[in-house]
Order: C-alpha cells, then structure tokens, then sequence
C-alpha cells in the first residue's frame, strides 16, 4: 500500500481498473500520509477531507460496476489555492483574499470531478502568483525535495512540493511565467505548459489573464497527457511508439545560456547528448525575436498585474509581502500607449519565431538557468532576491510570451530540468515528443 505513494497517476487508474486498488483505501492512505508528514502545513493550506472520501466512496462503486468515467477515476490529486472550489476558501496565498469562499469549483475543478477524479486540498502559493520563487512570508513557503533549506520554485510551490514529497501523485498549477514548470523542475517532476487560453481560466483566480495557463505537475509525461485531457474534457495524447528517431531539435542559444550556472548547464548538455544518441538531430539557433519579445515584458505582466488588482492591494497594501508588493506596483508607472506598443512588438516577435522554427519538433533550452535559492537569503537579501527571481523565471517566461506550448522534464540532475517549447497549441505533438524524450533521460 506504501508503493501506492510513489506511482504515477496511469499506474493507479491502471490498478483500480483491474480491481486491485480501491479508490477509498488509495484515498485514505494519501490523507494519512498528508496528515502524518512533518512538512503538511508548509505543503497544503488546507484539506478537503469530507469532500475527497465522497468521491472516491463513488470512484469505488463506479469501478465496482464497470462504469468508470476517465482512466484515471480514483486518483486523488492536489490542487492550488487559486482554483476556486466550492465551500472551501480559496485564497491564491494572500491576506487580501484571507476568507474568501467560492460558491462554485472553477472549471477545469469540475471537469475533473466529472471525470472521477479526488480532490486532495489546496496547495500552498506565491502570492497572488507573482513569483518564480515560491517564497511566501505570508502563508508558508514549501521546500525544495532536494533542499529544505531552498525554495521550491513558484508560483505553483505547494503544488510541486505535494508530489515530490509523495503527497499527492499530481498537483494542479498555473504558469503566467514560469509557475509549472520552475518547481517542476526544481523538484524533478515533469511540468506541462498549456497554450494561452487552450484550458479554461474561469473560476480560477487571475494574475495576467492574457498570460495566465493551467497545467499539471506530475511525474511522467503520460500523467501530463491524461490530465490536460481531463482538465479540458477531451481525449488523452496517443503516446504509443513515440520515437526520437528523425526529430528535429533546435537548441535556443539566444538569452537562455546568459548567466547560467554550472549544474544546470552541465545538466542541459548532458541530457542534449541523450537525446542525440536515441535519434534525434540537434541544431543551434540564434532568435533575436526572442530578446525583442523579452524586451517588453515588464510593461506586460505589471501593467496588466497591477490592473487587475490594483483596488484591492491598495486597500490594504501592508498585507503584502513587500517585494511582491513592489513588483505589483511597477506596473502602475507605464501608460496605455506603452502597453499598446509592447503588444505589438510582442505580436511581430511571435510571427518571426513560429516561422524560424516551423521545421523543427520542439526547441530546447534550460528550464532554470539556476537552481534553487537558499530561502533565509532571500528573505534579507535584497539584490539577492531581485537577481534569483528575475533568472528564475528569465528560461520559462520566453515560452510565455511567445504564446507556445512547452513541457520541463527531469534531467537526472537533481532540481536540473530540460524544457521543451513547441507549437501554439501543439500540446499533443508536444507530448509525444516528450514522451519519447523521457525514455530517453530515463
């Protein structure tokens, strides 16, 4: 029963199929394990106990009929504290929002409550989603798997934390410049990048709504593949016989070597290698689109950030956490013009990048230039804090704003993940390539 700690989410739907695990035992032993761990309360902001037996009492009675509704019907899973859910507060890691209580399960929360699967509790957040870091003075900070002393990476912290700490076989986050795949990689797990306005939003507390995507934290591609299916209602990725023979791949040299330190670029050339010797065909490129779209994107996410949430911080800005604060507040110093002209600077960089890289299967760079930051330095570190943030997010946020699909995977380098960017709504593509990717990390 312990091993049903550590399978990955295919596995288990695969083990209540064949009637070998029971949806209630499965869920009672992860909500023992949660409650029973030292790390809980930095982990989850709270549990939805009552909730996740319910349904997995119904999971158990559906599989004993044969009538289970998703392949992964069962499986309890994590979900971050800004996807509203219905009677549970829901407050995306700020004071700001302390007591606020949905009346209704966002979207995509009930999308997979109709797909069978168990909702665990909420995980614990950056705030308001405006970091890479994972640092929360506020609420709580999750460590790193592979340093408690460390940060997890943000903003979906708790999210990647309740998986690596085998707590939760998937965790729910949200990426607007990195927040998936930064702890996914930090934590070694496999994080998957949606397209821009692929998965719905509603119901799920906005950062920058034109930037804001949903996504899982998991522990194999093909729980990413059969989660984005539930997430959206649609049919999981065909990942049989996927192969990196004849796979074109582009190495993005243009800003993501900048400043990189030694393990993760150590990492990336090795993990490049294994890629190579399975089959694949890797070729550099320079993008000067890439710094034409990274130009403006402070204008970008503070702008609309600060828009968005500018009556409520100001309401009661001593809630905050003061560089969280300052990074909102940012955005309040750039006009609509400014925010106009970065738009369509960002529009013609798109169009220049999706034509340089048509040919290829998807571009690979770093998915953090660094590893983890000690968290106490960051908290009396000023310059600290402004350097590691901005270089924690500076990789994954060039998927961002070029409005791409893209997935991070583990290298075998712990906190050290290799992502993989591809086509605008390309997830399905993505994933088979990810898929044999993976294989070939193993």
């Amino acid at each position: 029963m312990q091993d049903w700690l550590t399978m990955s989410m295919g596995d288990l739907g695969r083990g209540i199929a064949a009637g070998e695990i029971d949806p209630v035992d499965l869920t009672r032993t992860y909500l023992d394990a949660i409650k029973a761990h030292p790390l809980q309360n930095r982990i989850y902001a709270r549990l939805t106990e009552e909730r996740a037996m319910a349904e997995a009492e119904a999971a158990s009675e559906r599989a004993k009929l044969g009538l289970r509704r998703s392949p992964i019907d069962g499986v309890p899973i994590s979900w971050k504290d800004l996807f509203d859910t219905a009677g549970t507060a829901t407050e995306a890691g700020t004071a700001l929002l302390e007591g606020r209580m949905p009346e209704a399960d966002a979207l995509v929360l009930q999308n997979a409550t109709s797909a069978g699967l168990v909702c665990l509790g909420k995980t614990h957040m950056s705030e308001l989603a405006f970091s890479g870091l994972g640092l929360n003075p506020v609420t709580e900070t999750p460590p790193c798997v592979n340093d408690e002393d460390a940060v997890s990476g943000g903003s979906s912290s708790g999210a990647a934390t309740s998986v690596a700490f085998n707590l939760a076989p998937c965790g729910i986050g949200s990426d607007t410049g990195g927040s998936v795949r930064i702890p996914s990689a930090w934590n070694d797990l496999v994080g998957l990048k949606t397209t821009s306005e692929r998965v719905s939003l509603q119901g799920v507390v906005p950062l920058c709504a034109k930037f804001d995507t949903i996504g899982p934290l998991c522990r194999t591609v093909e729980d990413a593949s059969l989660m984005l299916a539930v997430l959206e209602g649609g049919k999981p990725a065909d990942l049989r016989g996927a192969t990196l023979k004849g796979r074109r791949f582009a190495v993005l040299d243009t800003l993501a070597f900048d400043d990189i330190r030694d393990a993760p670029r150590a990492a990336f050339q090795s993990a490049v290698e294994r890629l190579a010797a399975a089959g694949a065909s890797i070729e550099h490129i320079e993008a000067p689109e890439v710094a034409d779209a990274m130009a403006p994107t402070a204008i970008l996410f503070t702008s609309e950030a600060y828009g968005t949430w500018k009556d409520v911080i100001e309401a009661a800005p001593d809630k905050m956490f003061a560089e969280i604060l300052a990074r909102f507040r940012a955005g309040a110093q750039f006009s609509a013009p400014d925010y106009v002209a970065a738009w369509q600077t960002l529009d013609a960089a798109r169009a220049t990048w999706n034509a340089r890289v048509a040919g290829f299967d998807a571009v690979l760079l770093p998915s953090s230039p660094i590893l983890p930051p000690n968290a106490a330095r960051l908290l009396s570190d000023h310059d600290y804090y402004v350097t590691e943030n901005l270089l924690a997010l500076r990789n994954t946020r060039i998927g961002n704003v070029l409005g791409l699909s893209a997935i991070t995977l583990p290298t075998g380098v712990p906190s050290c993940g290799i992502t993989l960017m591809g086509a605008p709504f390309g997830e399905e593509k993505l994933l088979r390539v990810a898929a044999a990717a993976e294989t070939a990390l193993a």
